[in-house]
């Protein structure tokens, strides 16, 4: 769900985001014996520019370049971008009829999800589409173990799925102390565990993918005065882009519409 609401439209998202009919969620472990998120400090170690114009929804590092999905029917793009200028080295332009979401690679292709459409692009790693498939619920985040690919669909579950066939093979209810979490949105996989945004926050979480607990958090709403900047004022423009350079052992975390990309280490 990337688009503003209107308060009766969030109310009603609250009460049914994990009650979709289709969707069936583990249930939880006893939430008297989860301990609380552990708190993630970070430091920021650079600061790069990135598009205005990006409506981000999907970030990962390969071979020393970011690549990017960017959303909204119309200006729904797959990019891969120079991290140094921010500037897009090769840009492919998605179908108006299709909002772009999370991206994730697997096998030498890339994986591109639609938010409401129900299709899933397959790009080779020139931006050639090979492939697509049919997926029944909404497309959010995506990112990979390398196995599976791993994606959301803005409830509190997460699925792994088969790349050859878009097959679900197992589904994990994600909670911490207080019960399931909502809204959970891009995806990273990295050492083991799964960081992934929290919708409309600049908030990062770090769950343990054999169990769905939360095992610590990031908060991030600090982000730009930190740093002496000023966030953009335009609407939806919180963080929503993950990725991980394994060489560095940073992460790249921008958000829609940012003017900036932070290079963090957390800690």
């Amino acid at each position: 769900m990337k688009r503003i609401v209107s308060l009766f439209t969030l109310l009603a998202l609250t009460v049914t985001a994990c009650h979709n009919p289709n969707e069936k969620a583990p249930e939880p472990e006893d939430s008297a014996a989860i301990k609380p998120p552990a708190t993630m400090e970070y430091n920021v170690v650079k600061i790069y520019p990135h598009d205005t114009a990006s409506f981000t929804e999907g970030l990962f590092w390969l071979n020393n370049q970011l690549y990017e999905s960017t959303g909204l029917k119309g200006t729904s793009y797959l990019l891969k971008a120079n991290l140094e200028t921010g500037k897009a080295i090769q840009k492919l332009k998605i179908d108006n009829e299709y909002f772009g979401e999370g991206i994730s690679m697997i096998n030498n292709k890339i994986y591109m999800l639609t938010y409401q459409e129900h299709k899933v692009f397959v790009f080779d790693m020139n931006f050639k589409k090979i492939q697509e498939f049919e997926w029944p619920y909404e497309g959010w985040g995506m990112t990979t173990d390398g196995k599976q690919l791993i994606l959301d669909t803005g409830g509190s579950n997460i699925y792994f799925i088969n790349p050859e066939t878009f097959k679900i093979e197992r589904t994990l209810g994600v909670s911490n102390n207080n019960g399931y979490v909502d809204s959970i949105n891009e995806l990273e996989y990295v050492d083991g565990y799964i960081y992934g945004n929290i919708w409309q926050t600049n908030s990062i979480i770090k769950i343990d993918p054999k169990t769905g607990i939360v095992v610590a958090k990031a908060e991030l709403t600090d982000i730009f005065p930190k740093n002496n900047l000023v966030a953009p004022a335009i609407e939806g423009n919180c963080l929503n882009g993950i990725a991980y350079d394994a060489a560095k052992g940073s992460f790249y975390i921008t958000g829609k519409y940012w003017p900036n990309l932070f290079e963090v280490k957390f800690h």
